[in-house]
């Protein structure tokens, strides 16, 4: 049995863990923060825009070229790593690989993504729907009548147009406390009690076959509490995702990390992975900043799933030149300037800047070898991958995590 470290807790670092484990390797998982799930929507974003909205993602992830992994990764990968999460969380994610769901966001827009929370589910917008949106007046991070106002004046994607009115209610998740925050409803809503309160407050207001759209908050740890709240208000409830940090982002998070601990990922928190050794094209082990003195893991592999320049994996020197950070491999190059002054052009050039990688997600030298035979890049940190733009991030770490779990597997039973 190999013994693999994974190093970052975002989705790539989890997904790479907890297949690695499924396979029957030793896992050490490395992380310095909490990683970027709970910055997001709570969804998993295979492919949104090209540039045009995007309905079919995996026709997308087909057509796509390079630069773009996608273009490496393929589309079996792509299709494999979106099994794979409905198989980890099969009651935080649902969805369809060939079709997004329109949902709304938290200024009223509609954005497309593959795989959702079912708690989100009935926000998927048609024509015809007829929505009300509810604002918590404790909670200042929401605003009913804004999303309401933008959602009755948007064309949906295909073609119709909903109805969204907007109340407001005051309920508190705190006595005393005026200003809460999304993280003091969602465990407030995790309480029977408080949700009786909240839907006895709430239900008087709704009108016949509305359907109720909600901040993001419907608890933490109870899996039960939106299809609870659903229930005592006889109506269809919908979540709509707020500003980070993110209760949707912190539900996937949890859960990810709860299934590597309990197939036996050993996670190592709160630590700085900031120095590795090397000998014959082979990392033999990685440091982490530690008093009185750094502490080594030595691994047969080593997925780095660190993130891009984001999360500081990558940076840009005072001399124009990039850099990654921890092993220092080579990243591919722009033959013009980093920057353009045309913010709703192109793509900035610096932004697809990365780690180049072969099949097997092993970053490459300029001659097209190698770097070290047991390293894998996977995530953000790969050359092409500009997903905030096209909304391919979550899909491009999700495949090429599983790819390189994969891999690992073949070379190092």
């Amino acid at each position: 049995m190999s013994r693999v470290v994974v190093i970052g807790a975002g989705l790539a670092g989890w997904v790479a863990a907890n297949r690695l484990a499924d396979n029957g390797h030793s896992v050490v998982l490395l992380h310095k923060g909490l990683g970027g799930l709970q910055l997001g929507q709570g969804s998993i974003d295979v492919f949104g825009y090209n540039p045009a909205r995007v309905t079919n993602p995996i026709a997308a992830v087909a057509a796509a070229s390079a630069p773009h992994p996608y273009a490496t990764l393929g589309t079996g990968s792509v299709v494999a790593a979106v099994a794979y999460l409905k198989q980890l969380l099969p009651d935080l994610l649902v969805g369809d690989p060939e079709a997004n769901y329109q949902l709304p966001t938290a200024v009223g827009a509609i954005r497309p993504t593959c795989l959702a929370q079912p708690s989100m589910i009935a926000g998927n917008a048609h024509d015809g729907a007829s929505w009300v949106i509810v604002g918590l007046r404790r909670l200042k991070d929401f605003s009913a009548d804004l999303i309401a106002a933008n959602l009755s004046r948007t064309e949906l994607p295909d073609g119709g147009r909903l109805q969204a009115r907007a109340i407001t209610i005051d309920v508190a998740a705190r006595e005393s406390e005026i200003d809460s925050t999304g993280l003091t409803f969602a465990r407030a809503f995790d309480e029977p009690d408080f949700r009786k309160r909240f839907t006895a407050a709430l239900a008087p207001q709704l009108k016949p076959g509305e359907t109720v759209g909600l901040p993001a908050v419907l608890g933490l740890a109870d899996p039960t509490a939106w299809s609870d709240v659903a229930a005592n208000l006889g109506h269809d409830v919908f979540e709509i995702p707020l500003p980070p940090p993110s209760v949707l982002g912190m539900r996937l998070d949890q859960a990810l990390r709860a299934r590597a601990l309990e197939v036996g990922v050993r996670v190592v928190p709160g630590v700085r992975t900031v120095a590795f050794d090397a000998k014959d094209r082979r990392v033999r082990g990685v440091s982490i900043a530690t008093e009185p003195a750094p502490r080594s893991f030595t691994a047969d592999a080593f997925v780095l799933a660190t993130g891009g320049f984001e999360s500081g994996a990558l940076e840009l020197d005072s001399y124009g030149q990039v850099h990654e950070t921890l092993f220092d491999l080579p990243v591919t190059t722009v033959d013009t300037a980093l920057f353009h002054g045309d913010y709703w052009g192109p793509e900035q050039p610096l932004f697809t800047i990365g780690v180049p990688v072969n099949a097997s997600l092993q970053p490459l030298d300029a001659s097209g070898a190698r770097v070290y035979a047991n390293l894998y890049a996977v995530g953000g940190i790969l050359a092409g991958n500009a997903g905030w733009r096209d909304k391919t991030g979550d899909g491009v770490a999700a495949a090429s995590a599983l790819a390189a779990a994969d891999a690992i597997g073949k070379e190092r039973p």
